[in-house]
């Protein structure tokens, strides 16, 4: 709460040299009370006010009562209410900050104690204070205990905090809760109502420094109050103050530097005058009006000096202290408002004393902070002037802005690099060839935005047209251009030569798109480059560079087509504007009408360069022929069909027959307006390949073996397969009925074998298009039995072969043979899934376990496996790491195939324990797709996937032990027991923090886990553990997902299999069940136990985890038998670590909601949660015999 002195009481308490003040900040009033700051209307208008504002809240006071704090209300949220106070004011945006300015010098100048009274009051609500202000009158300076009164001071007793500073002629203390630190104010509060905020009292600041410099400015006490006050505050320790003054404050000295340029103005001007005025005089005697000019001009100058005085004074007294603040945003105002300081007034700010603020904050931690200074620093750089004074500060903190352009932060590397491209256009030679070396490899960073902005670094420095040089003799304008541009695309083609960063000149080209667009999509330039077409000035690309060219045509075509950025640029999804939409389509117009045209010369030129053809072949892709002239593009359409049909004809390449293949499913669209042409030209093809296919294989059955001698005929057979493969992926080629002759040479291979690898390969290639074209066709309708039945006989057949094929010698034979045994089975169950049952029933296929197992061996064998070292020990470092990438890539392909299997259901879902079994082993390599496996078979059935988590844990722990009991030294394959549980630990924290969703789950693993350690043990005196005790601890894992209840409830199953004294066992040997106990009877949230159990022994306590294992204490509570109690006071305890304290108090609220969702209150008021269904809880004739139960008379689940 504000308080302040009432007009009235006013001059009496100033004899007493004291003022108390309590009166609310936001004091209550009634609408009857006049607005101060309303509109005034004749004399009205420039008649002061009567009062202060402390005299109209006190009158409102009176009229309000109880109505405060409504009205509070209502100004906090915005509502329409009348403003009192200046705050209000500010507040509510309800007059121009003009007329208030205007009314509040109108005040000051017949009170000014009173008025300043006012602007005190409202920069302290400005900070969000609800305290009281005192005021004591100051009279004497030479006063020696006024420095000790100085003070801010805590008062626990009664929950207050003090400060207590000089703003002359006061003495002011502030008194306000503790507790008000912890509190939004209203420059940190959230939303567009105190944004606004914000921005009113900035403003408020720059129009009350602008109305105030030709009147009060200057009468040695508005400014000095009010920066002995806000230097005072703003170095107070409670946050609110020092960011509200501090801002405050800065805004004054940039409002007095407009005043100093004012007066600067005004200066000058005057001194014009003078001149002119001494010219006049023709005698020596002096003219009084001259005179007057030159006290004028030395009035003015001493204003000017005093406006100095006082940016000094705010300058030390608020900026050096608060330019380091420990709050980032007052550390962001004071560099930013020094960026306007140096850039308005660089006569006295732009210097090195200065300049070294920003230099020395560019290495702030905060991004904001760096942001700041950046963009100060563009301001100042992008003045030609103003840089020619920076030559100092560039030297020495160059090597600092070079560097920024590797921040973290991708706004700041942003700025950082549009400085530095300003600072390379307006001080030459101030960045090296090594700077700019840096600088040129950011056009392939995966930020668009820096990529975009190192782009047009790029373009300025090397590819920007230089200045306009003579004409030559015998040119045109048009041959100049070209002369230029051809020497640009030279840059661009050497600058890609040289970065040798990226294999792809796509990304280079996405870089350049916003900046050399022009130069990019200069289709008719870069096509006759191509062809030749240059004057004889000029000399011929090499091969090299065309291919480079070529590049950059494609994905200049790419991006004026499509737009979006490349793959792994992407910043979100993109919103086209309108224009962005019209230009886009424009360039595709362009394009289409240009390349119909053009495309087949280039593609005539270039017919014996596969790699150029490609792409080549790729450009009709992005054809708009809707929109562009379509009797153009009809007429021009045949000699293009006919150039690729001979092009594909001459080349059996693959990336060549891929890209002819996609032209044709582009061009054959049924929308598009060629599409009969396109269509026949395409099947001419086909025609023409099926008939040699045919002619080839004829007498095949008959040669037998002799085809691997005969190369000729292998050669043709192999091209023809390529092609036919090639176009069966995009087109359905059913008619042509390719299954029976293809299926007959794969069927000589297993039989027989001999055949070329790659004849195999693309055999089963052919087959498998033909496979899933059949399904897909069927799946339109439901079939006739008989149609049915000879698909599935279609789908087994091929299946068995592919099956043979998976034993091959040639490891490219038994990929492609895994691939397209995945691929036919994952559409077959789709195929199943949209068909209606009725006629489903005859296509049902079902792998056999035979074909499963191979399967699995096939993903065991090739995809989890090490890197083979021996194969790259003669390559390169970089063919090396180019070859571990493709193999990883290829590894990763098998395996996404396998698990589509089984999230589509073909494969049993207990067969992903194999893969889950590697999960931490390749988690870089394939743990995504691993995650994501586990995911989709939670969906599709919880159970059965967390049976499969249960399978895999397991058998790796089966087989560790069988390992060790054998007395061999454990291979390298096998998982150590810390391995095993810390997958465990993985396969948990899958399962979320919704522990209701996963619960049947969870409460399956124990079981199962439960029954595994417990099989076949009977309860007998003697007290030998059973042998696979130490998987408890594995099982251990699983109990933080456990509801509290739940815990009682499986640990009262571990009794009935155990038995009570088994349970209670001190014994080494039963150190397992001990932790595994303690993490079921652990109570609290958070909480668990302490390992007892080594890595690798099973004998020995393991020290490396406890920092994860809560304590083995347990808390008795109601409902637990006396024996859990006691034995807390028996069992180590470990202490939970000081920095898990605040997770487990976040924990608790959240658990203790996801219980109470699932629980039940009867009549009699216990609360029973609901019990979990009878597949996760086995029935009691399964369990051991038993002792007494925990009581959990509250629990409703059984486990009998």
């Amino acid at each position: 709460m504000i308080a302040e002195p009432t007009l009235a009481t006013r001059s009496s308490l100033q004899k007493e040299n004291s003022i108390d003040v309590t009166s609310s900040s936001s004091a209550p009033h009634t609408p009857n009370v006049k607005n101060e700051n309303r509109q005034k209307t004749g004399r009205g208008k420039r008649r002061a006010r009567e009062g202060s504002e402390n005299a109209k809240r006190r009158r409102s006071e009176a009229g309000c009562g109880s109505r405060g704090g409504a009205d509070r209300n209502q100004v906090k949220n915005g509502g329409d209410v009348e403003a009192v106070t200046l705050f209000e004011v500010v507040t509510m945006g309800k007059s121009a900050m003009q007329s208030v300015v205007d009314d509040w010098i109108e005040a000051y100048q017949i009170d000014r104690d009173t008025a300043l009274l006012d602007l005190i009051s409202f920069f302290i609500q400005c900070s969000g204070c609800k305290g009281v202000v005192t005021a004591e009158m100051f009279q004497s300076k030479h006063d020696a205990e006024v420095m000790n009164k100085m003070v801010e001071e805590l008062d626990e007793g009664s929950g207050l905090q003090y400060k207590k500073f000089l703003a002359f002629p006061w003495i002011l203390t502030v008194t306000w809760p503790m507790d008000v630190d912890s509190g939004e104010y209203p420059l940190t509060m959230p939303g567009p109502y105190w944004k606004k905020f914000r921005s009113n009292f900035c403003e408020f600041v720059a129009v009350l420094v602008s109305h105030c410099q030709y009147s009060v400015i200057f009468d040695s006490y508005l400014m000095d109050t009010l920066i002995s006050l806000l230097s005072e505050l703003s170095d107070s320790r409670v946050r609110a103050f020092r960011h509200t003054c501090t801002l405050a404050a800065v805004k004054i000295l940039s409002a007095l530097v407009g005043v100093t340029l004012n007066l600067g103005v005004n200066i000058d001007n005057t001194q014009r005058l003078y001149e002119v005025e001494r010219v006049k005089i023709s005698s020596k005697r002096a003219s009084p009006r001259v005179e007057k000019i030159e006290r004028k001009i030395n009035e003015l100058q001493d204003k000017r000096h005093e406006i100095e005085n006082m940016m000094d004074a705010i300058f030390k007294g608020v900026f050096l202290k608060r330019y380091r603040d420990v709050i980032t945003e007052i550390r962001s105002i004071c560099m930013e408002e020094l960026g306007v300081w140096m850039r308005l007034y660089s006569p006295v700010f732009l210097n090195d004393s200065y300049l070294k603020y920003i230099g020395w904050m560019l290495h702030d931690k905060q991004p904001d902070v760096r942001l700041k200074c950046l963009l100060g620093l563009k301001a100042l750089y992008s003045d030609a002037l103003l840089a020619s004074k920076l030559d100092l500060f560039t030297s020495r903190f160059k090597e600092r802005m070079v560097s920024m352009t590797l921040d973290k932060d991708h706004e700041v590397a942003v700025q950082a690099m549009k400085l530095l491209t300003i600072i390379s256009q307006s001080c030459e030679d101030v960045l090296t060839a090594e700077d700019c070396k840096h600088m040129y490899q950011f056009v392939y960073a995966s930020h668009r935005p820096l990529a975009a902005t190192a782009g047009e670094f790029v373009y300025k420095k090397l590819l920007c047209p230089p200045e306009q040089q003579e004409k030559e003799d015998g040119l045109s304008e048009q041959d100049e251009r070209r002369i230029l541009n051809a020497a640009r695309i030279r840059t661009l083609i050497q600058f890609f030569k040289d970065s040798e960063l990226h294999q792809h000149v796509a990304y280079l080209v996405d870089s350049l798109w916003d900046s050399a667009a022009s130069l990019l999509k200069d289709w008719d330039f870069l096509t006759a480059l191509l062809m030749e077409e240059t004057s004889p000035q000029e000399t011929g690309l090499t091969r090299a560079q065309e291919s480079t060219v070529i590049e950059v045509l494609l994905a200049c075509v790419r991006q004026a087509a499509e737009g979006p950025p490349q793959a792994g640029r992407g910043t979100g999804k993109k919103v086209i504007t309108a224009k962005e939409r019209k230009q886009q389509m424009d360039d595709c117009i362009r394009l289409t009408e240009h390349f119909i045209v053009t495309l087949p010369g280039l593609l005539k030129k270039y017919s014996e360069d596969a790699e150029k053809v490609t792409h080549f072949l790729k450009i009709p892709q992005y054809f708009h022929v809707e929109a562009s002239d379509t009797g153009h593009f009809e007429k021009h359409l045949p000699a293009l069909l006919t150039q690729i049909s001979t092009v594909l004809e001459q080349h059996t390449d693959s990336g060549v027959l891929e890209a002819g293949s996609r032209t044709f499913q582009s061009l054959c669209c049924e929308d598009m307006a060629a599409h009969q042409l396109s269509t026949s030209s395409r099947d001419q093809l086909i025609d023409q390949w099926v008939y040699s296919l045919h002619k080839l294989l004829g007498d095949l059955p008959e040669e037998g073996l002799n085809l691997a001698a005969d190369d000729e005929k292998t050669c043709h057979i192999l091209a023809t397969l390529k092609r036919v493969a090639a176009f069966h992926n995009a087109h359905d080629l059913s008619k042509w009925r390719l299954y029976d002759p293809v299926s007959g040479l794969l069927s000589l291979e297993v039989q027989h074998g001999g055949l070329p690898d790659q004849i195999v390969v693309h055999s089963l290639q052919c087959v498998c298009y033909a496979v899933l074209w059949q399904q897909n066709t069927s799946g339109e309708g439901v079939p006739s039995r008989e149609r049915a039945l000879a698909q599935r006989n279609q789908l087994r057949s091929f299946c068995e072969k592919c099956q043979r094929c998976l034993s091959h010698s040639h490891p490219a034979v038994k990929e492609q043979a895994f691939l397209s045994l995945c691929d036919v089975l994952t559409a077959h169950s789709y195929q199943l899934l949209v068909m209606e049952h009725t006629g489903a029933a005859p296509l049902l296929y079902t792998p056999d376990p035979k074909l499963q197992k191979a399967l699995i061996s096939f993903v065991q064998e090739h995809v989890f496996t090490g890197t083979d070292h021996e194969n790259h020990g003669k390559a390169t470092e970089s063919d090396a790491g180019a070859n571990k990438l493709d193999d990883l890539h290829r590894k990763r392909n098998l395996l996404a195939a396998y698990c589509k299997l089984i999230v589509n259901s073909v494969l049993e879902m207990s067969t992903a324990a194999e893969i889950f079994k590697h999960y931490m082993k390749y988690y870089n390599d394939f743990g995504d797709i691993i995650k994501e496996t586990l995911s989709r078979t939670r969906q599709m059935d919880k159970i059965e996937s967390a049976r499969a988590l249960v399978l895999c844990l397991q058998q790796l722990f089966l087989r560790l032990k069988q390992e060790q009991d054998s007395g061999k030294v454990c291979s390298s394959s096998i998982q150590t027991f810390s391995s095993i549980k810390e997958l465990a630990r993985r396969f948990s924290l899958t399962f979320g923090w919704d522990q209701i969703k996963s619960r049947e789950s969870i409460a399956m693993i124990h079981r199962d886990g439960i029954e595994f350690v417990f099989r076949g043990f009977v309860q007998t005196g003697e007290r030998h553990s059973p042998p696979y005790i130490s998987y408890l601890t594995i099982l251990s894992e699983f109990s933080s997902k456990l509801l509290r209840p739940d815990k009682k409830t499986v640990y009262s199953y571990l009794q009935r299999y155990a038995g009570e004294h088994t349970v209670n066992n001190r014994e080494d040997c039963w150190l397992p069940l001990i932790y595994y106990r303690a993490s079921l009877l652990a109570t609290a949230e958070g909480e668990d136990c302490c390992s007892y159990i080594s890595t690798d022994t099973f004998k020995q306590p393991s020290v490396a985890n406890r920092s994860r294992s809560p304590s083995l204490r347990h808390v008795a509570s109601d409902g637990e038998m006396h024996s859990t109690s006691s034995l807390a006071c028996k069992t180590p305890h470990v202490k939970i670590p000081p920095q898990l304290a605040s997770t487990e108090i976040k924990g608790k609220k959240s658990h203790r909601t996801s219980e109470n969702r699932d629980e039940k209150r009867d009549g009699d008021g216990t609360l029973r949660i609901r019990p979990l269904p009878e597949a996760a809880l086995p029935d009691q004739g399964q369990c051991g015999p038993t002792t007494d139960d925990v009581d959990i008379d509250t629990v409703d689940v059984e486990l009998t």
